[in-house]
């Protein structure tokens, strides 16, 4: 590719956007990508294989409770964090959606709602890649209606039991420690456990023949009158709503991931476009190749914009879970679609792993569906617009 192209950075404007510290996070997450993540997805996605090797890596970045402050978490900006998002997803979906769910789910929910000594224990070991956790709050039958979940904890003397079984829980066989979340009987409170690895009565499951998030570990959870000390407990968690804040923290960095992902599409489509030739010059050099590019790279930059600007509403405790919808919609609607016309233009070799535009549009249909639906994120869109809830 000839120097005198343009750089998608140029479009966005990335260096008048973001501060040194950003463009410092961005820049040394995206040669750990290309380094060390890059030559290995193709297969790893193949073969189904979570590269765990590459996890104290991620730590010694300072990308796993990222955006936490405090027990050794490095407190970086939001906007940063969403930068590092950016560039694990550009590599692959299934790589950022382990870091999502160790910092923003499971990470998160010690830090929010957690005792000072849940969090001293946990918090510094799941930072240094030391210890993995997992986040159980979606059920087989309780997916975008989460308060309709039937696992239940009781009290038994000083103790708690929990049963109930958790599914598509990404970490969940690698996971040391899971948070849980489970009704206080038939009509109480939703309450969050830390439950540990080992704990008897607590499993992990694989979930066979999976077609996307290929590279990630995604199990289910099962409980069968696991015993907990009342110390298990997260004490601040009461409610739904706790365990919907943690979804919606994750949310951000799930939008901003996405968007490293159709960057990549676009690259690898941008360079087959110009390699490629038919009719005896690139496909490049063709009016409708070129309409295709054009389109991708409008979204990609209209997606990178949103996203800084919610991440700097978010750094000032500004932004609004409607805006985290619309941005999660938005961007993982775009990524998706980018990565089909990616696929489409490649032709028959877009189908292939050696392209990988397939390997991102397998991905990117989870990332539609987690983290709230697309569906769903439409509802709230709609409930904010018209004041009509129409769940």
């Amino acid at each position: 590719m000839g120097n005198d192209l343009l750089d998608i950075d140029q479009l966005i404007g990335w260096n008048d956007l973001l501060t040194e510290e950003e463009r410092t996070v961005r820049a040394m997450v995206g040669r750990f990508v290309d380094q060390r993540a890059m030559p290995n997805i193709g297969h790893n996605w193949e073969t189904g294989h979570f590269p765990r090797e590459l996890v104290p890596e991620m730590a010694a970045l300072g990308i796993l409770g990222a955006n936490l402050t405090g027990y050794g978490c490095p407190g970086i900006s939001n906007v940063a964090y969403g930068l590092a998002c950016h560039e694990v997803e550009r590599c692959d979906s299934g790589l950022r959606s382990f870091v999502s769910v160790q910092t923003s789910l499971a990470m998160y929910a010690i830090w929010a709602y957690g005792s000072e000594e849940q969090k001293n224990r946990w918090l510094p070991q799941m930072a240094a890649g030391k210890v993995i956790g997992c986040f159980g709050l979606t059920e087989p039958d309780a997916g975008s209606d989460p308060a309709s979940m039937t696992t239940r904890c009781k009290k038994d003397g000083a103790d708690w039991l929990v049963n109930g079984t958790k599914m598509w829980i990404t970490n969940a066989q690698i996971a040391d420690v899971a948070i849980v979340w489970a009704r206080e009987g038939d009509g109480g409170s939703v309450l969050g456990f830390i439950v540990e690895r080992g704990m008897p009565g607590f499993a992990a499951h694989d979930i066979p023949h999976k077609m996307s998030m290929r590279a990630s570990y995604t199990g289910s959870l099962t409980l069968d009158d696991v015993r907990l000390p009342e110390a298990s407990r997260l004490p601040l968690a009461k409610g739904i709503k706790s365990p919907l804040g943690c979804l919606e923290n994750a949310r951000f960095g799930v939008a901003f991931g996405v968007i490293g992902a159709a960057r990549d599409c676009l690259e690898r489509s941008r360079t087959y476009a110009l390699e490629r030739k038919q009719f005896g010059k690139p496909i490049g050099a063709k009016q409708l190749i070129q309409a295709k590019l054009a389109d991708m790279a409008d979204e990609i930059v209209k997606a990178s914009l949103l996203s800084v600007h919610y991440g700097r509403l978010k750094d000032k405790g500004k932004v609004t879970a409607v805006q985290i919808s619309l941005m999660k919609r938005n961007n993982c609607r775009m990524a998706l679609d980018i990565a089909r016309k990616s696929r489409a233009l490649m032709g028959a070799n877009g189908i292939t792993i050696e392209y990988g535009v397939i390997r991102h549009a397998m991905n990117l249909e989870s990332t539609l569906t987690y983290e709230g639906t697309d569906e769903v994120h439409t509802l709230v869109l709609g409930r904010a617009l018209t004041g009509e809830n129409a769940f």
